[in-house]
């Protein structure tokens, strides 16, 4: 009898020895893997991209300890199921249980205050041990109090060998894939296709696989393309679709091109895209692609974020195409984005280098002493605010890492940088 179940789920690891990759986790003597070992595990959330084995990852655990399992769609699910499950769990104790059962809540970021708030107590008392999982980054979308009382672990996207791995697994080990002889000549199609979300990879392979009604299949890009293609979402906003589109509409706003700007973000909104994650990237452009040559630029995209969390759709649509518009509109500069990256990227060839004396800070009297703070000049006391003392550490002295951008505001920078530092900096 045909087995109704997706690959993806007949696939699905038992045991840590058969889960792929996240080896900085669950590898041998990782962090996680120890913890899982003892037994004793705390409320955790598991961050990472779709389709890594967060969910897989919650069920081992489960399994791996013994303890009762409740799951949790922050999609379909309110307060009112979460103080269900808080009760069975109170139930289970009241009743001589010894373990605390596991509340896995997928999606966790979806969840409102209020349903996060309610959460606290249960976490805070040992009532359950909670495990998230978010795509989105837990900073922003989990409150300050959860947050606390969670060990956050970071989810990496797979590698393509990873993803090769699981589909020979898959050929090799599921009772219905064996019934056919199937070979893997050319798999740059399904790569693509999943976006590497392993879930889809595998349910994109078996689609492929059941359209043949032959005993022998060599699968190739052609043929998965033909009858693979027709059946992708128009836009996945957990898949491929979702980083694509989002990397066009930023494209389009560097580019200065407010039309396809409001295209893509058109695109995202029809499809459901979270609102938050819109006007995050949004944020992000103001200052990494318009920086100093527009400040307000990042002041009204901050607005935006604030306002779209307050009203969200459909009247949001509203407010972030303006910022959109704006931002495409607005003159361009990555230089602040560009010397933040020169300078982490000095920081880790050079190391921690010493502050310079003059520098630092003397609070007691030893610290004078040492010359803590000796020779430096409050700038204010000068002219113009301003005094010619050195400011890097002596390695690194004469480093240009802030480059001003060739934009009306910024030649003002660097006439301003040119009269202050003509004796340090090439400006």
């Amino acid at each position: 009898m045909y087995n109704n179940q997706p690959l993806a789920e007949r696939m699905r690891p038992k045991g840590l020895d058969d889960y792929i990759a996240q080896e900085h986790l669950v590898g041998k003597d990782a962090v996680l893997r120890r913890a899982i070992e003892s037994g004793a595990i705390p409320s955790l959330i598991f961050w990472g991209p779709p389709g890594v084995g967060k969910t897989t990852l919650a069920n081992i655990i489960a399994n791996r300890m013994d303890r009762p399992f409740y799951t949790l769609s922050a999609i379909n699910s309110g307060v009112k199921d979460i103080r269900e499950v808080i009760d069975k769990a109170k139930d289970k104790g009241l009743f001589g249980g010894t373990r605390n059962p596991i509340l896995f809540i997928d999606e966790i970021h979806r969840f409102s205050k209020s349903q996060q708030d309610s959460l606290l107590g249960a976490v805070e008392k040992g009532i359950v041990t909670l495990i998230g999982a978010t795509t989105e980054n837990p900073s922003f979308e989990v409150i300050s109090a959860l947050l606390s009382r969670c060990q956050v672990y970071v989810l990496k996207h797979f590698e393509k060998e990873d993803l090769l791995n699981l589909l020979d697994k898959a050929i090799e080990k599921d009772e219905e894939l064996a019934k056919k002889k199937i070979t893997l000549k050319e798999t740059e199609a399904l790569l693509k296709l999943s976006g590497g979300d392993a879930r889809k990879l595998l349910n994109v392979f078996e689609l492929v696989v059941n359209a043949i009604d032959a005993d022998t299949i060599e699968i190739t890009d052609e043929l998965v393309l033909n009858h693979a293609q027709q059946n992708v979402a128009l836009y996945d906003k957990t898949g491929e679709q979702h980083y694509d589109i989002i990397s066009a509409f930023i494209k389009s706003i560097r580019g200065s091109d407010p039309n396809g700007a409001v295209y893509w973000l058109a695109r995202m909104i029809e499809g459901g895209e979270d609102i938050k994650f819109i006007a995050r990237r949004l944020v992000i452009s103001a200052s990494e692609d318009i920086g100093n040559a527009n400040p307000t630029a990042l002041v009204l995209a901050n607005s935006c974020f604030d306002a779209v969390t307050k009203i969200g759709y459909p009247e949001g649509r509203i407010i972030l195409s303006q910022c959109a518009t704006y931002l495409a509109t607005s003159p361009k500069s990555n230089a602040s984005y560009m010397a933040i990256n020169k300078a982490q990227a000095i920081v880790r060839d050079s190391g921690n280098l010493p502050v310079p004396l003059h520098l630092r800070n003397a609070p007691t009297k030893l610290m004078k002493e040492m010359d803590y703070g000796k020779d430096y000049q409050y700038a204010h006391d000068h002219d113009n605010s301003f005094v010619d003392l050195e400011f890097l550490p002596k390695k690194i002295s004469g480093t240009p890492f802030y480059e001003p951008g060739n934009n009306e505001r910024e030649k003002n920078i660097r006439n301003f940088l040119k009269v202050r530092w003509k004796s340090k900096y090439n400006y």
